[in-house]
């Protein structure tokens, strides 16, 4: 699997946007990305050092529209903490 493939986006929410001053990141990932391939991943594509890892399954919502009940697409989020000694991810420096 290419590194590309594993990082989807980033997610940019309130919760997301409280980790960046710790260097601390989130992307949602692709559903049968593991904790290794996403470390590797971001290492390849960032060219950051990082230190852990955690990977969250988010199911559905539950939608209703004109009496259909449904559910939103489950997606899967990987928190990356990177080191101390690691530089920070661009994208993110004009968002903390």
């Amino acid at each position: 699997m290419n590194a590309y493939d594993v990082i989807i986006k980033p997610v940019l929410t309130e919760k997301a946007y409280d980790g960046i001053s710790a260097k601390k990141y989130c992307f949602y990932v692709a559903p049968d990305a593991t904790k290794t391939d996403v470390k590797a991943a971001i290492e390849k594509i960032f060219e950051v050092s990082v230190e852990s890892v955690n990977i969250v399954n988010v199911r559905g919502k539950k939608k209703r529209e004109r009496g259909t009940v449904g559910y939103t697409a489950a997606r899967k989020k990987a928190y990356v903490q990177l080191t101390e000694k690691s530089k920070t991810i661009p994208f993110f420096d004009s968002l903390g």
